[in-house]
């Protein structure tokens, strides 16, 4: 009997009560909600981070793209160029067709992405019925934001030699053009290469970012002035500067871009993708980081504007397609090979 009694309490004693499983059942629900909670996160964090990764690989296969165009630019006094400049001969690639925003921000004029066009000796394609000792090692490169898509893309389009005879067709190959200065009209980029300086659909064009939305660049001159006209406009030189000349004045061409992931586009209307457009200031209007009292530009302005207005509290976009879009700026330096 007594026997029994021990053996039957021994038995009891392992038992659990209810409140010891209440407390072990709460307990457990607590870390399964803790360790589902950190996988939530980290899922999101990943998926933000794959994002980033895959705009930041697009941005940088295009700013190297341009940077090999570039340091292969023709730089001679006798070619022309295609480059936003200042003054009477001002291109108008800020109207660039970003005329349809609601100006959030009240600025006086709208903005628009640049373009740019320039000889380039880099691979061009050429159609069909060439042979390789008609065609040149020279071609004419643009970049430009498609305004109907608002897409980056570029044209590389290959040149015949001088003198080679240029079939009429739907789409003839032009020569090359060398003359001396000043550059008569007739031989300019706009005159001979319309597709490298309009902003309407053409089959020239190839989409090189997709998601790539707004293109600006300036000129760091090897005076030290960050400005958007391609020479030295000091009144004091003797002989004064007034043509591009080989972009001789130009140490550094500066570029800027905006990107947003293809994945959180679609959180963005075409009506919010103008009016970000038209509030991401030009050049020449960016007031910059400390205001520039003095009027003197300086590198990095264009981007702290953007930034400024992705990220404050302007309406425009989503804050969700907001923290998706991103900045990025490249320096070409022109005396590097």
């Amino acid at each position: 009997m007594n026997s029994h009694s021990s053996h039957h309490s021994s038995r009891t004693a392992q038992a659990f009560t209810l409140i010891e499983i209440l407390v072990a059942v709460a307990v457990l629900a607590i870390i399964v909600t803790f360790v589902a909670q950190l996988t939530n996160t980290a899922s999101s964090l990943i998926t933000q981070g794959n994002k980033h990764l895959d705009v930041d690989n697009e941005a940088r296969v295009v700013l190297d793209r341009i940077g090999i165009d570039i340091a292969n630019m023709l730089k001679r006094s006798d070619v022309d160029y295609w480059l936003k400049q200042s003054g009477a001969r001002y291109y108008p690639g800020h109207s660039a067709g970003h005329s349809n925003g609601n100006g959030h921000s009240k600025q006086v004029t709208q903005q628009g992405s640049d373009q740019m066009a320039f000889y380039s000796q880099v691979p061009g394609y050429y159609p069909s019925g060439y042979s390789s000792t008609q065609n040149s090692p020279i071609s004419l490169v643009a970049y430009r934001i498609n305004t109907t898509s608002n897409q980056m893309e570029r044209m590389c389009k290959g040149l015949l030699w001088n003198g080679v005879s240029n079939p009429t067709g739907q789409n003839p190959v032009q020569p090359v053009l060398f003359s001396p200065s000043p550059i008569p009209s007739t031989l300019t980029i706009a005159t001979n290469w319309q597709a490298a300086t309009n902003t309407n659909f053409d089959s020239d064009y190839e989409v090189i970012g997709p998601n790539i939305f707004r293109f600006e660049y300036y000129y760091l001159l090897k005076n030290g002035q960050v400005t958007d006209n391609p020479w030295d406009t000091d009144t004091t030189l003797v002989p004064l500067h007034t043509s591009i000349n080989g972009l001789t004045d130009v140490q550094a061409i500066l570029v800027a871009i905006a990107a947003i992931d293809s994945k959180s586009r679609p959180l963005l209307s075409d009506q919010n993708v103008t009016d970000l457009i038209s509030n991401m200031i030009d050049f020449r209007n960016a007031p910059g980081k400390s205001g520039n009292s003095n009027g003197q530009k300086k590198t990095g302005d264009v981007e702290y504007q953007w930034a400024t207005v992705i990220n404050g509290n302007t309406g425009i976009v989503p804050f969700a397609a907001a923290q998706a879009i991103r900045v990025y700026a490249r320096c070409y330096n022109l005396s590097l090979p």
